[in-house]
């Protein structure tokens, strides 16, 4: 369903109670009853977990498989796929400079693309309440899985051509993706670009933001959003950076204080974060799901641009008492 996004943003931030917008689409398998590699394989599966989510809670927009692997895989990295965890990558495609010039740019609609771009086709009509964001990888996050995550940073310094040869060819991929996302219906994107966390300031700039803000500035208009997702332990350092990629909203991993976080985000740009996914949400009790909800939400609420969100996506295997406690948290929070 067609949108003025910005519009929704804005109306979003001046909204008094506000809806959660948690990353949550992994545990619709339980919903279903099936499991992960039953998931990530059919469009079908995707679409329809998407929208039995989306009948249970009262989130704010859908938001598909935050799985990382995907775009790796179409590039020929190896990948691990089992039937309860998230798929990872298991090896690198590029280890010299030869390599990364070898390196062929994938068409949109490799490997398991063409399956997660029919899930969000399918479930733009399965979900019309809310908008429906798609989940894509960032570009550095990108290049450091098909260079190795381990060796990226030290890419940056020691061989920063080849690193920018793998960025360009995996930017131009991501925004063929990301448009026929678009193309599709979404209204938008997440962009996880979690490795940029590890990045200091300088490295961050040059290896990630000017990169994201070229996606941005190629995919993103009125009806379309792209929302910059980062739970690295030092985004607090490269702020500055992360805001020149000019998204429409941030989110944030529980790894930093969401608190100062928000001193740093302008006011008229929303920002969301960050109960712990893992430790918390599907670890933790209802008890300690509420806890943590509301304590982060009364340090943070007081800034209208924030929105309670988880701090990443939530795992598969997470209780569903314990995500439906995180919304009777938000619900009780601004009954109050």
């Amino acid at each position: 369903m067609k949108r003025n996004m910005h519009k929704w943003l804005e109306d979003m931030r001046n909204a008094e109670v506000k809806k959660a917008m948690p990353v949550l689409s992994f545990p619709g398998v339980n919903l279903l009853g099936i499991n992960v590699k039953e998931l990530i394989f059919s469009a079908e599966n995707q679409a329809n977990a998407m929208a039995a989510v989306a009948a249970r809670t009262d989130a704010a927009a859908s938001v598909s498989l935050m799985d990382l692997s995907v775009e790796a895989e179409c590039f020929g990295a190896p990948i691990h796929i089992s039937e309860d965890e998230v798929p990872t990558v298991t090896g690198c495609v590029v280890k010299t400079p030869e390599d990364a010039q070898a390196l062929k740019v994938p068409a949109v609609g490799a490997g398991r693309t063409s399956i997660y771009i029919d899930a969000i086709r399918l479930a733009m009509d399965k979900i019309t309440d809310r908008p429906v964001f798609a989940g894509v990888i960032g570009p550095f996050s990108l290049a450091g899985r098909l260079v190795d995550v381990t060796e990226a940073m030290i890419y940056c310094y020691e061989e920063p051509e080849m690193m920018h040869t793998v960025l360009q060819k995996a930017t131009q991929f991501l925004i063929e993706y990301i448009r026929a996302y678009k193309a599709v219906g979404a209204n938008g994107v997440v962009m996880a670009e979690p490795l940029a966390g590890l990045l200091p300031p300088d490295l961050a700039e040059e290896f990630s933001s000017k990169y994201v803000k070229q996606i941005n500035d190629a995919i993103r208009d009125e009806n379309f959003l792209s929302i910059y997702h980062n739970c690295g332990n030092t985004a607090i350092f490269i702020i500055d950076s992360i805001l020149s990629t000019n998204s429409d909203a941030y989110h944030f991993g529980n790894a930093i204080n969401m608190a100062e976080m928000m001193t740093h985000i302008p006011a008229d740009t929303i920002a969301m974060g960050n109960v712990d996914p893992a430790g918390v949400l599907k670890n933790g009790t209802p008890e300690t799901v509420r806890k943590v909800t509301t304590e982060i939400m009364t340090a943070c609420c007081p800034y209208k641009n924030f929105v309670i969100s988880s701090g990443c996506d939530i795992p598969p295997a997470t209780p569903w008492e314990n995500i439906d406690a995180f919304f009777g948290a938000v619900k009780d929070f601004y009954a109050k």
